[in-house]
């Protein structure tokens, strides 16, 4: 596929892409829950190579499960979370899904931390 572009909720912040995603994951953890306001996240993850910011951000960093850390950079006028970068994958960008706010956009291949799913939220397939 070609070019992408996310972007915050207000368009400030863009992070533009080119081809497909390595891997689309679904994250149902519960700092993803927290992150997101919702009941899973899914991030879109692209070679570092593939990927181009612009705009402002604010990053806000954490240690994740595994003790790597995790940045996550975000728009700091309307605070939509927009991309990340892990520790552990020096070589990849992970872009939230949503904000490429395309139904057409690859769907998950893999889905992760399923032991903390909602009840009611379809399991992966």
């Amino acid at each position: 596929m070609g070019n992408r572009t996310a972007s915050c909720a207000c368009g400030q912040l863009r992070v533009m892409s080119a081809g497909d995603p390595m891997m689309v994951s679904l994250c149902h953890c519960l700092e993803c829950q927290k992150r997101t306001g919702s009941t899973y996240g899914i991030a879109a993850f692209f070679s570092r190579e593939a990927v181009k910011t612009e705009g402002d951000c604010r990053t806000y960093r954490r240690s994740s499960d595994s003790g790597f850390a995790v940045s996550f950079h975000f728009c700091p006028n309307c605070g939509s979370t927009v991309f990340w970068e892990a520790e552990r994958k020096p070589d990849a960008i992970a872009v939230a899904v949503g904000c490429f706010g395309d139904p057409a956009f690859p769907s998950p291949s893999q889905s992760v931390y399923n032991e903390h799913r909602h009840a009611w939220v379809p399991p992966f397939e």
